[in-house]
C-alpha cells in the first residue's frame, strides 16, 4: 500500500519533507534514505537536497531502480563505490533478480562515480555519448572533488567510463516494462537523458527537472535551449509521474513551476536588467524572491543570475 500513498502524494504535487531538514534519514547505510516503491516495480532512494557532503556521503541525488521481472535496471551509478554497493544491498533485499543494466543520467559525479562497483559486477553501463565524453575529460577532477569531502567514504572509487553509449535513444524491453532512455536535447549539462516508461506514464527525469531545491546553472548550461527542450520534448511526453534528479517524486506541474518557469522568470529579470543598462555586478542581485524557499537558494541564486547575464549579454 505504501506505493499507493506516495503515488497519490506525487500526483497532488506534495512532498513529504525537504531532505535538507534531516542530517541522515537512514542510519547504518551510506544511503541518505532507504529506497521506496514509487509505483509498482519502480523504486527510488531519495537523496539530500543539500550539497554533497561527508554527512550525506554524496547521496544528494536520486538513485532509482526498476524491477522488471526479467532483471533489474538501475538509474545512476551513484557518487561513490560505497554508495553503489549500498544501493545494491537494498536491491537484493527487494528482489532476487540480478542487475542487468545501469544508466548514467549525465556525466556528473553523482551519476558516474559509482560505475566502478557496477563494472565489477559485470553489469553494462550506458550513457549518452556527451556524458561519456565529460567523464573521459573531467573524471579525474570530479573524483578528486568527491574525495575531498567524502574522505574515507570515497574508498574504492575510481573513474570508470560507461561501457556503452548512444546518441538519441536506447530502448530496453524487459518484463512489463518498455524502458526508453532518451536524449531530448540540450538541458542542464552535457549528455542529460531521461528514462521514460510509457506504459506506466512515469519519467525519471534526471537533471532536466527540479522542484524542492534550486537548480544550478553551470557555465555550459544554455538556459534558452533548456527551455526549448522542455517545451518541445520533455513536457510533451505527458508523464503522469516524475521522479526528478533531486527531490521527491512529484508531477509535471510541480517540476514545471520550479524548472521551466524559474528559467523563464530569471531570464526575464536579466532581460529587464540589460534593457536598463545594468552590468554584471548588479545582475547578481536581481529579484529571485519567489524562489527563496527552495533548498540551496543561498548557494545558487546569485551564481545563476550571473551566468544568465553572461549568456544573455551576447544573445
Amino acid at each position: 500500500m505504501k506505493h499507493l500513498i506516495y503515488a497519490a502524494a506525487l500526483l497532488l504535487g506534495s512532498h513529504v519533507m525537504a531532505s535538507e531538514d534531516i542530517a541522515d534519514k537512514y542510519p547504518g547505510s551510506l544511503l541518505y534514505d532507504k529506497p521506496y516503491e514509487v509505483i509498482p516495480g519502480v523504486f527510488s532512494a531519495i537523496g539530500a537536497t543539500a550539497p554533497p557532503s561527508y554527512e550525506n556521503a554524496g547521496h544528494n541525488n536520486n538513485l532509482s531502480f526498476i524491477v522488471t521481472g526479467e532483471g533489474v535496471v538501475v538509474i545512476n551509478g551513484g557518487a561513490a563505490y560505497g554508495l553503489a554497493a549500498a544501493l545494491h544491498e537494498e536491491i537484493k533485499a527487494v528482489t532476487d533478480e540480478p542487475v542487468k543494466l545501469v544508466f548514467n543520467e549525465n556525466g556528473q559525479g553523482h551519476a558516474v562515480l559509482g560505475n566502478g562497483y557496477w563494472a565489477e559486477q559485470g553489469v553494462p553501463i550506458v550513457a549518452h555519448a556527451d556524458a561519456a565524453h565529460e567523464v573521459e575529460r573531467f573524471g579525474g577532477s570530479i573524483l578528486e572533488a568527491m574525495q575531498r569531502y567524502n574522505r574515507d567514504r570515497a574508498e574504492g572509487t575510481e573513474v570508470q567510463l560507461p561501457t556503452e553509449t548512444f546518441e538519441d535513444e536506447y530502448i530496453v524491453e524487459k518484463g512489463d516494462f518498455r524502458i526508453e532512455a532518451r536524449h531530448l536535447g540540450p538541458a542542464h549539462s552535457p549528455g542529460d537523458i531521461v528514462i521514460w516508461l510509457p506504459k506506466q506514464s512515469l519519467v525519471i527525469s534526471g537533471d532536466i527537472a527540479f522542484h524542492e531545491r534550486m537548480l544550478p546553472i553551470f557555465p555550459d548550461t544554455m538556459t534558452a535551449e533548456w527551455i526549448e527542450t522542455w517545451e518541445t520534448a520533455f513536457e510533451p511526453l505527458g508523464a503522469r509521474y516524475v521522479i526528478p534528479g533531486h527531490g521527491h517524486p512529484t508531477n509535471m506541474a510541480q517540476v514545471r513551476r520550479f524548472t521551466r518557469d524559474y528559467l523563464f522568470y530569471l531570464r526575464a529579470q536579466i532581460a529587464a536588467h540589460l534593457e536598463a543598462g545594468g552590468g554584471l555586478a548588479e545582475a547578481y542581485y536581481v529579484d529571485q524572491s519567489p524562489y527563496a524557499g527552495l533548498d540551496t537558494f543561498e548557494e545558487l541564486a546569485t551564481k545563476n543570475a550571473g551566468r544568465v547575464f553572461e549568456q544573455m549579454e551576447f544573445e
